[in-house]
């Protein structure tokens, strides 16, 4: 029993070590006698195995090898955030927040660290789960990975709820990344790159022993749960510390946004001081329910903002411009550039955009160019060194005909971009929309990647979506890097996409202009593929948010004969081209024609549910109260100038309760 007791005081006694040396910076025992208590509990804990705890500071070293990452839904989305490159783009961001919450606004501001995004989930004090942001929707599990990280709390300390989500971001301190390109130098191997990129490849890496190897820290930033008790953004922090997470300490509650202008002007000068990567600052809006008012739009939350600090540049050599046709058949001209290091990485290509901007430049091969990444990911050219021009330089002749296959480019007018019309002959198009139709928000095809389309066009095995579900395991074993698993994973994987949603489908088919919103808003609206191929210019504006682009672009792909042979192959091959059962049942057209704003804190369901409600019943929810809204949804802490703008308008206000009665 002696020896039983000695393993949960070593777990209890390494643990709180880890904590003071990886979280607090306040080392309380040397390394060396850390080491020798965790061998002694390592030895400890063979010897009873039936006392394994998910929690121990053993499990640190790794030892798990994960050959393929399961892909999971996060429970909330994980969305991205606005950026902002200008102060005045800050202050027109706090006017817009003046008009739609009540009182003053403080705001919370952090520093915007550059790493991988993380979502941790604790259940009962324990870690269960950590995933990549992936797409926002959804990520990869790399639990095994992250419990490598002793930044990390396998096991939490103090009052925290039973469940609940917090994210953060995976970061390379500085001196860690010099350490390890110091090692891989001396072993003749190619050094990383930057920080970012080596945190963010650590956490997919197969064997959790080479990420344990690797001097990772997370920093963590947000709490996401139910009734967690907590009312602002920066008790959110100073719980997450308390509770054992690694918390920077320089964040700031301001009260104005001259406040927030001069934390931004502080750490432009002050960051290079910082041991990690940072690219910016996080402005939100403190109070929490005050965020619930503001919510979110498609991509962000409106709550909150990135001010990016200013993007570094380099001078460099442009070599000469090449073409790329893309799945629409939009004509993008790339700068090939003597090869340059920019913000930690090689920039050998930057965008050009369309002819319109290489006039704007007036850019010439040999010319001296400057690049920077916009919003620091993308290479964009900003400009030309002229004093370095050479003379007799010619000024660019933009092509007029497709480099893939020689097709007259066209350019509608009113449009930037040049086109290649031949949609259904031209290679990159066709391999495009395919790589668009298996693409995660789309169909989704396991076995099927981008590389493995293109083999499969390139050698005469599909030309369309529809090809797809013809494949058998017999055409394609041939291709190169192939297996006889591989083909049968690729086949079983598109069979499997026959059960796919009609919203997922349409966004797949990749109609010019319906993107993933605009997708469901149809599905939910013609219910099926037949009745919008059927639909008028016309019908189509009728439908919320579908503007005349859209319907145009609608109209036109279905009087394409080349595409409805082919989604008529995809209704015959059984791919789900209408709404299912479930869904058709799930909607009703009670609130038709009714518009709803949506203020407050709800018990018996959430705003984002509450909203779902609303549009699966046929009605609108809208964000501010007009003489055009219909009844505005009351929860706790409703701001008073609503309910007086409501009162005034003679909009009816209605409860949780009385609006679910409605249904």
């Amino acid at each position: 029993m002696k020896e039983k007791e000695q393993i949960f005081k070593l777990r209890e006694e390494l643990s709180q070590h880890n904590h003071s040396y990886y979280v607090l910076d306040e080392p309380s025992i040397t390394d060396f006698e850390f080491d020798v208590k965790l061998k002694q509990l390592q030895a400890l804990e063979l010897n009873y195995p039936e006392l394994y705890d998910a929690s121990s500071p053993t499990l640190r070293v790794g030892g798990e090898v994960t050959k393929n990452f399961e892909t999971i839904v996060h429970a909330q989305r994980m969305y991205s955030l606005d950026n902002s490159y200008s102060k005045e783009d800050l202050m027109d961001w706090e006017v817009r927040l003046r008009k739609m919450v009540d009182g003053p606004i403080a705001y919370a501001c952090e520093l915007k660290y550059d790493g991988a995004s993380i979502s941790l989930t604790y259940e009962n004090g324990l870690l269960v789960q950590a995933l990549t942001r992936g797409d926002g929707t959804q990520g990869d599990n790399v639990t095994a990975n992250i419990k490598t990280i002793k930044s990390v709390p396998l096991k939490l300390q103090g009052d925290y709820p039973y469940k609940f989500e917090i994210r953060g971001e995976i970061v390379l301190p500085f001196s860690g990344f010099k350490t390890l390109n110091e090692e891989k130098i001396a072993a003749g191997e190619e050094p990383y790159k930057n920080p970012r990129n080596t945190a963010s490849g650590s956490l997919k890496l197969q064997n959790s022993v080479e990420v344990a190897r690797r001097p990772l820290e997370c920093l963590l930033y947000s709490i996401v749960g139910e009734n967690t008790g907590i009312q602002t953004q920066f008790d959110n922090l100073e719980k997450a510390r308390s509770w054992g997470f690694k918390v920077p300490n320089v964040a700031k509650i301001c009260d104005s946004i001259d406040d927030v202008l001069e934390f931004v002007n502080y750490w432009d000068v002050h960051r290079h001081e910082l041991p990690y990567e940072t690219d910016g600052i996080v402005v939100k809006v403190n109070n929490l329910f005050q965020q619930a008012e503001l919510g979110f739009t498609a991509k962000a939350p409106r709550w909150a903002m990135a001010y990016k600090f200013k993007a570094e540049q380099v001078s460099t050599l442009l070599e000469h411009i090449s073409y790329q046709v893309g799945r629409t058949g939009a004509i993008t001209p790339v700068a090939n550039l003597l090869p340059v290091e920019l913000a930690g990485t090689i920039v050998k290509r930057a965008s050009l955009h369309n002819a319109d901007q290489i006039d704007k430049l007036d850019v010439r091969i040999g010319d001296w160019v400057y690049v920077e990444k916009g919003g620091e990911i993308i290479p964009k050219i900003i400009g030309v060194d002229l004093s370095r021009r050479k003379q007799g330089s010619d000024k660019i002749v933009y092509i007029n005909y497709c480099t893939e296959c020689e097709s007259p480019l066209v350019r509608k007018k009113g449009e930037a971009q040049h086109y290649c019309p031949n949609d259904m002959g031209c290679s990159p198009q066709i391999i495009g929309r395919i790589q668009h139709y298996i693409s995660r928000k789309a169909l989704d095809i396991e076995g099927l990647g981008g590389e493995t389309v293109a083999l499969l066009v390139n050698a005469g095995l599909i030309r369309d979506y529809a090809d797809l579900y013809e494949l058998t395991a017999d055409q394609i074993i041939h291709l190169d890097r192939m297996a006889i698993k591989s083909a049968d994973n690729l086949v079983n994987g598109v069979q499997a996409s026959k059960e796919v949603s009609f919203e997922r489908v349409l966004f797949g088919l990749g109609i010019r202009y319906v993107g993933e919103t605009v997708a469901k808003k149809l599905a939910k609206h013609y219910k099926s593929i037949k009745a919008l191929s059927e639909a008028t210019l016309e019908g189509l504006e009728t439908v919320d948010e579908i503007g005349v682009k859209i319907a145009e672009s609608v109209v036109a792909f279905f009087k394409n004969e080349a595409n409805i042979r082919m989604v008529s192959r995809l209704i015959l091959y059984g791919v789900q081209l209408e709404l299912s059962e479930e869904a058709l049942s799930n909607q009703t057209t009670q609130l038709q024609g009714l518009r709803f704003v949506v203020s407050g804190i709800f018990e018996t369901v959430s705003r984002d549910e509450l909203k779902e409600l609303i549009d699966s019943n046929g009605g609108k929810v809208v964000s501010s109260i007009s003489a055009k809204t219909s009844f505005v949804v009351s929860g706790a802490n409703m701001g008073p100038s609503k309910r007086t703008k409501a009162d005034s308008l003679k909009v009816p206000i209605i409860s949780e309760k009385e609006f679910l009665e409605m249904l």
